[in-house]
């Protein structure tokens, strides 16, 4: 008998780390925003990434709303870093986005429902939660 293998579709498997688009588009931008001399709008930051230019504006507007850019209309207005991009590390972009990274066993079976003594992925979960957290708050706009 022989089984059938489906074709690959990167929807159907299961990340190991599961960034959402949206924090994805937030340090992006802010990286491309840190590292430009000019100001940068949202049809720039799209083109250079390959993202929608509505769902990079929504997010833009998120990041001037919790003051980590600036924003100015018009037709060479664009988008500013307001703080130092050293002072900026990517885990403060990612929480204006995401929330807290939550730390803990990242297993889908309640602890109390496991039939297992020990967790089968061994905390492998928590263990890539926090150095993935430990990365975020590490690195800076001035850094990547």
């Amino acid at each position: 008998m022989r089984i059938q293998i489906p074709e690959f579709n990167k929807s159907v498997l299961s990340k190991i780390l599961n960034i959402s688009e949206a924090a994805t588009i937030a340090i992006h931008s802010m990286a491309l925003i840190a590292r430009s001399k000019d100001l940068l709008n949202a049809h720039e930051i799209a083109e250079l990434t390959g993202f929608s230019k509505n769902h990079i504006s929504k997010v833009l507007q998120q990041l001037v709303k919790n003051n980590l850019l600036n924003s100015t209309r018009g037709p060479k207005g664009g988008f500013e870093i307001r703080k130092d991009p050293q002072s900026i590390s990517l885990m403060e972009i990612y929480k204006v986005i995401d929330g807290e990274i939550d730390t803990g066993t990242g297993c889908k079976m309640h602890c109390e429902n496991c039939p297992f003594n020990n967790c089968i992925f061994g905390g492998l979960s928590a263990k890539f939660s926090r150095e993935f957290s430990n990365y975020l708050k590490e690195k800076t706009l001035a850094t990547v």
